[in-house]
């Protein structure tokens, strides 16, 4: 029979906790064991599985031995701690690890280390210390402890400019006491991403690589996230597909940069071929990813994308930053759907994100544009009920819509609103739209008083506010007010640029006499190129070449957007002054070099004639060019369409000149057989007999009326 015995022990167990590293003492229990020993020997061939058993397995009988004695009478199958342990907290906003995160270097032991204070006052006098390689070297042979691994760790973590780090790197390199692992070159590296050094980055990949040293996961991420943001956008691509060889797995945070590199470069099929990869690969995008994908769409208008982004993001439960929305709404913005991005914010409101400078900014840009004024008013009041956040530029963004949108009174409203305001005091932008609004709406006396204003609250005039103001009394044949503007604007320091000059070049377009000369020593003072082609313009003995060359050469020096002002300008300076032949010449140069692109358009049912960005001496001209044109394909007997047009624009702005009156009133001179469309306001129409009719009439009288 087996021999039993009993003896008492004292067990003390305790519990170690893996988030603060702190232990739950189990109290101290006295219970009895109980041996037996069995009637026959055991089975040597049966080996235990594990020789040596884990901490967890040699731990589990005892655990279940003294659990099992603090079982409530009532409820034997329940194990409960006599002691409740103290609770772990857990971050509900930080996301659970993914396949994707970032193995990180294990951290030195820094709170063992007693030199920690020494070496920290060292970095800080490194730190402080000049940039030079002997005021360096100088301070690094008062190093207070020899530089060991975690020494020298510590130190390159405490010092910030990027040319410390580097040299200090290095010199731990030429010390030679111990070997360089990877921590030490990504150290280095965040600290030349900081300075965007992507050079020395580079060279410290190569040499990892030439010396054999392990290029992990942050190393790769740094690597291209330094090259995005210098710019090298074809290094970053040619590391991250490097990357990708060595069969290393991306992070969140190289994903979404790499995204957003291929989203510059206009690779989006790239883009979408890597999120998809991604995806596969077990990673879930961030905000980040979904702003890079949303701006990328937007970038090119692509509406189709962008709601690919949002059911995206719907399906993965994504919930959408403030950083998100803005750039959703920017994308719908440039992809012109409105409707679209009214709905996204009120989504954005119901989801409890407030608003911030850049939402509305963005919002009423898109109103502005797509001409919604009521909606536009509308979201100001709920700016104001809800106390939104409201900068300069949010106020300065209302204003010009209001210009746009010919709303004087209520620009009037934010503008007494800003002078009230101690944040968004008006600048000389702010300024600058309130002329624009007046000058548009030809309100003169507001606008001269809006400039004496400028000049007592000491605002500086900008250039786009001299040239509204210069346009607005040029209209008003004020040109002694003019003339005053100018010259004070030039004294106050204002630099005229090519918008100005052609403002002037538009004045001097229907002035005469002694105004004319008026203006023009203004643009004499401004650009006297343009001067000395306007005098050679009425000289009859120019010839075409010449015009030509001094043509050309103007339009070298002057920038694209005002390229075709200037022409159109001319060639309204040369009707007004009766020079009919040097206003063809001039028309017929701006088509050679591309300043009227489409101004003929042909299909197989109607031919166009498309005046929309031309002014009204130039549409005068190129109808004329037109007719001309047209008499001589017919008398030719060539095929005609079935219907001719010419499209003026409708003038949606509220303070347009009306380009279609004047074209009307030139078409009735000629006797042009074209009609206004009762369908489409700013088009005229003429069916094929018409014209063919008005020809045969005409006959080679023609040449003669034009």
């Amino acid at each position: 029979m087996a021999a039993t015995f009993s003896t008492a022990l004292d067990v003390h167990c305790s519990i170690p906790n893996c988030s603060d590293k702190k232990y739950l003492k189990l109290p101290t229990k006295r219970f009895a064991t109980f041996c037996k020993s069995p009637k026959s020997p055991p089975n040597e061939s049966e080996e235990p599985h594990n020789q040596n058993p884990s901490l967890s397995d040699q731990l589990k009988p005892l655990s279940t031995t003294i659990l099992s004695n603090t079982l409530t009478k009532q409820d034997p199958s329940q194990t409960q701690l006599l002691n409740k342990p103290k609770s772990i907290w857990v971050n509900p906003t930080r996301p659970k690890p993914s396949v994707l995160t970032l193995q990180r270097h294990k951290r030195s032991s820094y709170s063992h280390n007693p030199q920690i204070r020494d070496l920290r006052q060292f970095a800080r006098k490194l730190n402080d210390c000049d940039t030079s390689e002997a005021s360096i070297l100088a301070v690094l042979e008062e190093i207070p402890h020899p530089p060991t691994r975690d020494n020298s760790l510590l130190v390159l973590n405490s010092l910030r400019p990027w040319q410390k780090v580097l040299f200090f790197f290095n010199w731990v390199k030429t010390q030679k006491l111990f070997p360089v692992e990877t921590i030490f070159y990504n150290v280095t590296m965040k600290s030349l991403r900081f300075g965007r050094q992507f050079q020395h980055v580079e060279e410290l990949a190569l040499e990892m690589v030439e010396n054999g040293v392990e290029l992990d996961n942050i190393t790769y991420s740094t690597i291209i996230t330094c090259a995005k943001r210098c710019n090298r956008f074809d290094k970053a691509v040619e590391w991250f597909e490097r990357m990708y060889k060595t069969g290393l797995m991306p992070d969140e945070v190289t994903y979404s940069a790499i995204l957003d590199v291929y989203a510059k470069l206009g690779k989006v099929e790239e883009v979408m071929s890597l999120y998809e990869r991604g995806r596969a690969n077990g990673w879930k995008p961030d905000p980040i990813a979904f702003a890079v994908l949303g701006k990328m769409f937007g970038e090119s208008g692509d509406y189709d994308g962008i709601r690919y982004v949002l059911q995206e993001m719907k399906s993965l439960a994504v919930k959408p930053n403030l950083v998100l929305y803005n750039t959703l709404l920017e994308a719908l913005g440039k992809a012109g759907k409105p409707g679209m991005a009214r709905g996204l914010f009120e989504n954005m409101v119901a989801s409890g994100v407030t608003p911030d400078e850049k939402t509305l900014t963005a919002l009423v840009k898109i109103f502005g544009k797509a001409r919604w004024a009521r909606d536009a008013l509308q979201l100001w009041e709920r700016m104001k009920a809800n106390r939104w956040p409201m900068d300069l530029i949010l106020y300065n963004t209302l204003l010009n819509m209001c210009a746009d949108l010919g709303l004087e009174a209520e620009a009037e409203t934010l503008f007494e609103d800003m002078k009230g305001s101690e944040q968004s005091r008006p600048d000389s932008w702010t300024y600058t739209a309130m002329l624009n609004i007046y000058g548009s709406g030809g309100n003169v006396e507001k606008a001269m008083g809006l400039f004496e204003e400028i000049s007592k609250v000491g605002v500086k005039l900008n250039v786009m506010g001299c040239t509204c103001l210069i346009q607005c009394l040029g209209r008003a044949k004020r040109i002694d007010d003019l003339v005053k503007v100018f010259e004070v604007s030039i004294q106050s320091g204002v630099e005229p640029d090519d918008r100005l000059c052609g403002c002037l070049l538009s004045v001097m377009s229907y002035c005469e006499g002694e105004d004319s000369s008026k203006v023009l020593s203004c643009l004499q003072a401004a650009n006297s190129e343009l001067v000395a082609f306007v005098n050679l313009l009425e000289e009859e003995k120019t010839s075409f070449e010449t015009i030509n060359k001094e043509f050309r050469g103007i339009l070298s020096e002057t920038a694209v957007e005002a390229r075709r002002p200037y022409c159109n300008c001319l060639i309204d300076i040369c009707r007004h002054r009766n020079l009919t032949e040097r206003a063809h010449e001039l028309l017929y140069l701006g088509t050679v070099y591309g300043l009227y692109p489409g101004l003929h358009t042909k299909t197989a049912d109607e031919w166009r004639l498309n005046v929309r960005s031309l002014s009204v001496g130039a549409a005068q001209t190129a109808l004329e060019e037109w007719m001309e044109t047209l008499t001589s394909i017919i008398q030719r007997q060539e095929a005609l369409p079935d219907l001719f047009s010419a499209n003026t624009g409708a003038g949606t702005h509220k303070f347009s000149q009306g380009l279609a009156s004047s074209f009307a009133v030139h078409v009735e001179k000629l006797a042009a057989p074209f009609a206004q469309s009762e369908e489409k306001a700013g088009f005229f129409v003429a069916t094929r007999e018409d014209l063919v009719s008005w020809v045969e009439s005409k006959g080679p009288s023609l040449s003669a009326t034009t």
